[in-house]
């Protein structure tokens, strides 16, 4: 980890109340971003098809992904800040919680179809290059074939110069297609990996519940009990102030 980045983490604030804030601006950023990735990827294929949308798309698909695995590991801090020692406060956190992560799971599940119909996309356009490349070269061998057949010497480089036009021009717009696709592909499996950790968190959130719930009730009896032994002890109070 760079020095930049260690300060970073370090400076990070840990406290409850600072981490929900954090948390719940970035689940609103990453649902503002997938409606403005949803609304690139319907232009692809379409004449507003560009190398600057597709630019512009790679980098706030992956600027919405290096948000979600921020937010990620927030709401894992959150579960090691010292719960309040009040059972009502140590409700309302858990209240809190929860509600971030389902609002945080429904945001990956929308941002995660954008991912993958991006992704589908992309490959769609790949391999039409392809098959245009293909056809393409095909139709340049057959129209030098019917034109100077009967001349071998001309025949054979004006073959190799459209073949090397046709390359040269293809190749990169399909290998920069590619590197988006396994860039895409290798985001999803982050936003996959994010849905395992939330379910982890439910499940530890439950646990927790449980063991407010736990206390409330311990607390409840204790209440009960020296409401009790209070009572008695004015009764007996009572009993000594009775003059024989």
């Amino acid at each position: 980890m760079s020095s930049g980045k260690a300060d970073r983490y370090l400076t990070q604030p840990r406290d409850s109340n600072t981490l929900t804030q954090t948390c719940s601006s970035n689940i609103q950023k990453i649902t503002q971003n997938t409606a403005k990735i949803k609304s690139m990827v319907n232009q692809l294929g379409t004449e507003q098809d560009t190398s600057e949308l597709r630019d512009g798309l790679q980098q706030i698909q992956h600027f919405t992904n290096q948000l979600a695995k921020e937010t990620n590991k927030h709401l894992k801090d959150l579960g090691f800040v010292s719960p309040s020692s009040a059972p009502s406060e140590q409700r309302q956190q858990k209240i809190q919680k929860d509600r971030l992560m389902n609002d945080f799971s429904a945001a990956l599940n929308n941002f995660q179809a954008v991912q993958r119909q991006a992704a589908q996309k992309e490959k769609e356009s790949v391999a039409r290059a392809r098959a245009g490349s293909r056809l393409s070269a095909e139709d340049g061998v057959s129209e030098e074939q019917l034109v100077s057949f009967d001349n071998q010497d001309d025949w054979a480089p004006t073959i190799t110069q459209t073949e090397e036009a046709i390359t040269e021009e293809d190749l990169v717009l399909i290998k920069e297609r590619e590197t988006n696709i396994r860039q895409l592909e290798s985001d999803i499996l982050d936003v996959n990996q994010i849905f395992k950790d939330l379910a982890v968190m439910i499940h530890d959130q439950g646990e927790m519940i449980d063991s407010i719930e736990a206390n409330v009730e311990s607390a409840e009896v204790h209440v009960d009990r020296g409401t009790e032994q209070l009572q008695r002890g004015a009764y007996f109070q009572e009993d000594c102030l009775v003059p024989n």
